[in-house]
This record gives C-alpha cells, structure tokens and sequence, in this order.
C-alpha cells in the first residue's frame, strides 16, 4: 500500500460497533457509525478535489444506491453503483456492484460486482469490524476503478458511459 493510500484511509474514521442486519439494536448504532464515517470520506474528498461518488442507504441501511464516476484524458465515465450489507456483516464485505458494466471485464463476476477478492477481502479481514462501507469504496471500488476503466476505455467498451 502506498503512503498516498495509506493517508486516505487513516482519515476515515474506524467503526467501533460489532453489529450487522440482523441485530437490530446494534444495526442502528452501527448504521450512524457507517453514515459519520461515509460522510466524512465524502468531505476529505471534496476537500481534496477528489468527489468520485454519491450513495445513498435504504430507510434500514441494507440496500444502497448512488453513483460512481472517473475522469479519463477529462472524460468523465459515470456509472450506478448498488450494494446490499451481507447478513454475515461486517465479517463479510459487502459486494459492490457497477450492473451496467456486467461483462465488460474479467475482473467482474454475478450482475456486475466487481472482483475483490485478491486484494481488498484480506485486508477486510484483518480489519473487520473496524472496516465500514466507507472503507470498501475507498479500497475496493476506488482502486478496481482506477484498473479496470482505463482498460476499458482503451478497448472501447465503455464509451456510452462518457459525459
């Protein structure tokens, strides 16, 4: 991991509440650690200059929807983006999925989830239950993007996704 890497994710704060869906009590206090720690991703983003996505939770905080986007030679390629929290959460990562971009790379399986499996799901587990959502988009989504959408881009399968 790079220090640049490094320094984004040591500015995300670590959740500290054990719970998933399906401990209810423990799933609120969980879910507003989740949503303090998604919104201070999104402000050092902005701050930064680095606004890469918006999502947004269900009323239960299982299913969530938004955005994501990447600039290339200043081309903007934006995509949905959609999760659901895992029953076995936070043992286990929640699977991004970027459905319009199904089968437009090796490095996405099942409806258009993306692969993490190599180098993200270690890392989730040594970190869990620390590891939130803000977490897996800033080491999952962000780095695959930065892989897969350049590759794609020059193989020319995702132009209709450029704004």
């Amino acid at each position: 991991m790079d220090e640049g890497t490094k320094s984004v994710l040591q500015k995300i704060p670590l959740l500290r509440t054990n719970a998933g869906p399906r401990d209810a009590e423990g799933w609120n206090r969980r879910l507003k650690e989740e949503l303090l720690a998604v919104i201070k991703y999104v402000s050092n983003n902005k701050e930064q200059d680095r606004d890469w996505f918006f999502i947004q939770p269900d009323e239960k905080g299982i299913k969530w929807s938004g955005k994501c986007w990447y600039y290339l030679d200043q081309v903007r390629y934006e995509f949905e983006l959609e999760f659901e929290i895992p029953a076995t959460y936070p043992t286990t990562a929640p699977e991004l999925k970027l459905p319009e971009l199904d089968g437009k790379t090796a490095k996405m399986y099942r409806g258009g989830k993306i692969c993490q499996t190599v180098h993200f799901q270690p890392l989730w587990a040594r970190n869990a239950p620390h590891f939130g959502i803000a977490h897996a988009l800033a080491m999952g989504l962000g780095p695959w993007l930065a892989a897969e959408i350049p590759d794609m881009v020059q193989r020319g399968v995702i132009s209709s996704f450029a704004k």
